[in-house]
C-alpha cells in the first residue's frame, strides 16, 4: 500500500474515532491551527471529503474563530484527536448535511 493511502486511512479512522468517542480535535486548516468537535464525516458530490464541525478556537480566515465549519479533509494537516470530550451534538446541527452525498460516521 502506498504511504499516501495508508495516511488517508489513518485520518479517515482518526476522524471517525473522534465522532464515535466525541473527542476534539486539532488540526492545521487554511492558514492556521483550529480547535473542533466533529460532528458529521462524508463526501460531497464532488468527491471531496468533507468534515462537518464545531469550531470553538483557533485560527479563521472569516475572524469568525467559534461555531460551523465545513472542512475539506484534503486540506487539513497535522489532525490530532485530542484528550479533550464534548457533551453532545451542537445547537444548529443538521445530521442530514446537504454538502454530503455519502456519510462515513455522524452523531
Amino acid at each position: 500500500m502506498v504511504d499516501v493511502e495508508k495516511e488517508l486511512i489513518a485520518v479517515n479512522q482518526t476522524i471517525c474515532a473522534a465522532i464515535d468517542s466525541r473527542r476534539v480535535l486539532r488540526f492545521y486548516y487554511g492558514g492556521g491551527p483550529r480547535t473542533v468537535e466533529p460532528h458529521c464525516y462524508g463526501r460531497s458530490r464532488k468527491g471531496d471529503e468533507l468534515l462537518r464541525g464545531y469550531q470553538t478556537g483557533g485560527y479563521s480566515e472569516s475572524g469568525e474563530s467559534v461555531g460551523w465549519k465545513l472542512f475539506r479533509v484534503s486540506d487539513i494537516s497535522g489532525l490530532q484527536l485530542t484528550g479533550d470530550s464534548f457533551v453532545g451534538p451542537r445547537a444548529g446541527y443538521n445530521p442530514q448535511d446537504s454538502a454530503m452525498e455519502i456519510v462515513f460516521c455522524r452523531l
